[in-house]
């Protein structure tokens, strides 16, 4: 056994203990600063280990997704796959719900507040691990595992970014934290993109091929696949992400980039289609199963890219999301606890009922009639639960189906083990998975004047779904079809061009809104930074 992999065996067991410890607690806070960085081992746990505790979530606006209130509702209930209707007493909070359906956010907006800390809270910690990497590697420049842990930090710093530059695009760009608050100047759009982009493409050399979404060395880890993840991404939305003016040509993104992968000049579509083909290359491919990728055991999959480790005695990640679906009585039949809230928007069934019922619905939402465990049906007030999907609407107080109102979500397996009334799962929650890599393959083809029908077919086929033409309006369905509940929806929406247009309870939103508000706060605090355009005009 070499040196390197004695030390990966220590991380590895010291790794899981630090999953399992709160947000607030960080290994280096335990001991004397001269002792928290005398061997590789604690390098790693006090500099690298410590950030991934952030990627999942306890609540509030906390974690990439699985909790309430932050980056995944923005990317969700704005869209046209979900809401949380207003039921009576239940879900109408001030009005929040509402007004970020109906694209009606304010510059005060609580989410919108939240999202912005949590990104940049990881961001500020990411700059303290790189601060002191910076001052080991001069200290020993000799050591060659510290150029790698500073790829990984700087790589999962960069995937922080690619979320603020995805929601609120003209973000202030710090790289240490030593840095003043007057010092803190405000970027373009199109330049946080091209920093997110070179930030992955030097770090890239430097991290492993493993596959982070398998128990092991690299679990919930910053790896090449999911750096290649991103900038197949980061390649497909570069006509949003290199446009400055997104408020112009009534909410069609256009700007314009290129990219030099392995040396070769591409443009955004090409480079999309070779950052897939890297991910395939590592061994990736769909699950004969659609639900696996999802299951109590779903780090089993072939399919999944990166997750956010989860499981009840181990990490204190929690998945919400189940939760705040499921029907009272639906989740007390399995012993946990029920929010009564997110639903499928009938713009969500109507593609799934196009030319037929999709194989993926029952696999995705809970309709109809509902069953407990045994197999038996789920009483509520002396009479069967049923879910009502067409009943839906933004507010469905007084009405019949005011409780039963909306199909819920199925897409994860019920771990009957769970615990926190069903908010510690053994299922992880998947943020990146292969179907996603394929249906960008896909879209990049057919962007760039090609066939992507084999693509697209691979995904059908993989649930028996007959055959459709790559076109992009089909394109653009199937990722729906596929990618329900999974947060991606805003963005493609918005890469269509189609994020602000009027759908069922809600009028045409400006283009405008297709970016989030900076917080009122935060401009308060400095200022260098300028308010997104068109909000200076709401309240």
């Amino acid at each position: 056994m070499n040196k390197n992999t004695i030390i990966y065996s220590t991380i590895i067991a010291l790794l899981l203990s630090l999953f399992s410890c709160s947000l607030d607690e960080n290994p280096v806070d335990q001991m004397p600063e001269e002792e928290a960085y005398k061997s590789s081992v604690l390098i790693y746990l006090n500099t690298v280990a410590n950030l991934y505790t952030e990627v999942g979530g306890t609540g509030g606006s906390q974690g990439l997704a699985g909790t309430d209130r932050g980056v995944y509702d923005l990317n969700t209930f704005t869209a046209d796959e979900a809401l949380l209707p207003t039921r009576g007493g239940d879900w109408f909070d001030g009005g929040l719900w509402q007004d970020m359906f109906t694209h009606n956010w304010s510059i005060d907006n609580s989410i919108i507040k939240g999202s912005w800390d949590y990104l940049y809270r990881v961001i500020g910690k990411s700059n303290q691990s790189l601060d002191k990497l910076n001052e080991l590697i001069e200290l020993d420049p000799e050591n060659s595992l510290l150029p790698i842990y500073q790829a990984e930090v700087k790589a999962f710093r960069a995937m922080y970014y690619y979320y603020l530059l995805d929601l609120y695009a003209r973000v202030p760009i710090v790289e240490s934290s030593s840095v003043k608050i007057s010092d803190v100047k405000q970027s373009t759009r199109s330049e946080v993109f091209e920093f997110v982009v070179k930030e992955l493409e030097e770090a890239i050399p430097y991290l492993s091929s493993a596959n982070s979404s398998k128990f092991g060395e690299y679990y919930g880890r910053m790896t090449k696949p999911v750096a290649y993840f991103l900038m197949a991404r980061l390649a497909l939305n570069s006509q949003v992400y290199a446009d400055n003016d997104w408020t112009d040509n009534n909410g069609i993104p256009n700007g314009q980039a290129s990219f030099t992968v392995d040396g070769t000049q591409m443009n955004a579509w090409e480079a999309t289609i070779a950052y897939c083909d890297m991910i395939t290359d590592l061994g990736y491919k769909l699950e004969p199963n659609f639900s696996a990728n999802f299951s109590v055991t779903n780090e089993l999959s072939s399919e999944n890219i990166f997750v956010i480790p989860m499981d009840p005695i181990n990490f204190e990640a929690r998945n919400m999301n189940l939760v705040r679906s499921r029907h009272y009585a639906h989740a007390k039949a399995f012993s946990q606890e029920g929010w009564n809230g997110a639903s499928a928007t009938k713009e969500a069934l109507a593609i799934f009922r196009k030319d037929g019922v999709d194989p993926r619905t029952e696999k995705t939402y809970f309709m109809g009639a509902v069953f407990g465990p045994d197999g038996n049906p789920v009483i509520d007030d002396g009479k069967e639960l049923v879910y009502k999907p067409d009943a839906i609407a933004l507010d469905v107080s007084g009405i019949e189906e005011e409780k039963t109102a909306g199909a819920r979500m199925a897409k994860y397996e019920f771990d009957t083990n769970a615990q926190s009334a069903g908010q510690l799962v053994r299922n992880d929650w998947v943020l990146f998975r292969y179907a996603d890599v394929l249906l960008m393959k896909s879209e990049a083809l057919v962007r760039n004047g090609q066939n992507g029908d084999a693509e697209l077919q691979k995904v059908r086929a993989r649930v028996d779904a007959p055959a459709r033409t790559a076109t992009l309006n089909n394109i653009l369905d199937e990722r729906m079809l596929e990618l329900a509940w999974e947060g991606v929806r805003r963005q493609d929406l918005i890469r269509f061009g189609k994020y602000h247009l009027p759908i069922t309870d809600r009028t045409v939103s400006a283009p405008f809104r297709t970016v989030f508000p900076i917080p009122a706060d935060v401009l308060s605090l400095n200022t260098n930074l300028s308010q997104n355009p068109g909000y200076q005009q709401t309240n």
